[in-house]
């Protein structure tokens, strides 16, 4: 059931459902009708009933007598299906139906005067519906016992539920067979826009597009543009893969250069060193701009003073020699929605250039404002003299100073993977001032 596919799973959710309804609204329908046509029946039976009271007559004696002609047209033709029978216990006498001839004769039945019985019998190996009603009869001073009863046979009362029945199902299956086609018809027009998302999306992979173009329901508009906002990450990490390598190349042309010229140059093991150390700085840098992640899709908000204690009590450790003093300005609830290296990334770089440059103080402010995230690192060093360069990007890194060179060139690129913005300038403290805002773009 698990691979099943949306569609099939609402068909066959939605066909048990209407299935168990019909099936259950079919039984509640058949149960009332038979009650009904039982009831009908009884009532017919209740009538054949008044009518024999209304035509018995009694002679002086006590003896029973009927007329020669029914008015119940039945009750006279053999094998009806309607039968009647009148006892007269007193003289040990009873009457049947021209209806019942050869049938025998039919159970007698044990009525309480003025009370009604109606039952289900069986009699010959068929069952019958009979209604049976006993009466007291006046003669003079005299006073007699008349118990009256017809029959009907169940045949009748059968073909009629039988036929309800056959009509009722077949109408409920017709129900449900188009209630079915009418629910596929909704499905696939309710499910169009994601087989138009699907195909949107292979032609994404086939290089057909770039983006999701089409318009979407409001239900499923958000995630086309969190799909879109995944393929424009992606395409922006391979631009920063294509990027990193060919920053790498040319940046390790001059190192190359420079070792090839001083092959035969005295101090030789020295040069070879220096060079080895810029060219391990160079190659760090550009793995760290191409691993860098930037703005993730369904990302959890993290919080981030945890982060930057722990780099403070990093950084303590490192410059505990030139006893640099740090602070930190977060509120202990603050989070935002940014990967976690990132973070380590940034303030981690902040604090160390401002940390390798800072006379004696370092604050560190993490805060949000007009919903933006802010981070700014102030030291009171002696400051940028160009707040321009660490941000341009192409200038060679073996170029740029030591401390606000590769650390801030890497800030500047992750920055910009988050669509954020840098600002360099004058601290406070008199050194320098780095300040980073990045949007919210959930």
């Amino acid at each position: 059931m698990s691979n099943l596919s949306i569609r099939a799973r609402l068909h066959i959710g939605a066909m048990l459902v209407m299935l168990t309804f019909f099936c259950l609204a079919g039984l509640a329908v058949q149960r009332v009708y038979s009650e009904h046509l039982r009831d009908s029946h009884f009532t017919r039976l209740q009538s054949a009933v008044y009518m024999l009271i209304a035509i018995a007559e009694l002679d002086s004696q006590g003896n029973l007598v009927m007329p020669a002609t029914l008015a119940e047209p039945l009750l006279t033709v053999p094998h009806s299906g309607l039968y009647a029978r009148i006892d007269n216990p007193a003289r040990k006498e009873n009457w049947q139906s021209p209806s019942a001839v050869s049938l025998g004769h039919f159970p007698l039945s044990t009525s309480q005067t003025g009370q009604w019985l109606q039952q289900q019998t069986e009699f010959d190996s068929r069952q019958y519906l009979s209604a049976a009603y006993q009466v007291r009869w006046v003669i003079g001073e005299q006073t007699q016992t008349l118990r009256f009863t017809v029959f009907e046979d169940t045949r009748r009362f059968t073909a009629q539920l039988t036929q309800f029945q056959q009509a009722l199902w077949g109408s409920l299956a017709a129900a449900a067979v188009c209630l079915l086609l009418a629910q596929a018809i909704l499905l696939r027009w309710g499910l169009s826009p994601l087989r138009r998302l699907e195909n949107e999306l292979a032609e994404i992979e086939q290089g057909e597009q770039k983006q999701v173009n089409g318009l979407y329901p409001r239900e499923i508009a958000p995630l086309a543009a969190r799909l879109n906002r995944l393929v424009e990450q992606e395409h922006a990490r391979q631009q920063r893969y294509r990027e990193a390598l060919a920053d790498l190349a040319h940046s390790l042309k001059t190192p190359l250069a420079i070792l090839r010229a001083d092959l035969n140059a005295p101090d030789l093991q020295t040069r070879v060193t220096e060079q080895i150390s810029r060219m391990d700085h160079i190659v760090q840098h550009q793995l760290g701009r191409a691993a860098l992640r930037g703005t993730v899709e369904l990302a959890h908000a993290l919080k981030l003073k945890p982060i930057a204690q722990r780099l403070i009590a990093s950084m303590q450790k490192v410059h505990k020699e030139r006893e640099i003093g740090f602070r930190l300005a977060c509120a202990d609830d603050l989070q935002w929605p940014i990967d976690e290296g990132d973070a380590f990334e940034i303030i981690g770089n902040l604090l160390d250039n401002a940390g390798k440059w800072a006379t004696s103080q370092v604050e560190l402010q993490i805060g949000i404002r007009e919903h933006a995230l802010e981070i700014s690192v102030i030291d009171d060093g002696p400051g940028f003299s160009d707040t321009s360069a660490p941000l341009q990007r192409g200038i060679r890194l073996d170029e740029r100073v030591a401390g606000h060179g590769i650390g801030l060139s890497v800030v500047a690129d992750i920055v910009q993977a988050y669509q954020g913005q840098i600002e360099l300038g004058r601290s406070k403290l008199g050194g320098a001032s780095v300040a980073l805002t990045f949007p919210d773009l959930r």
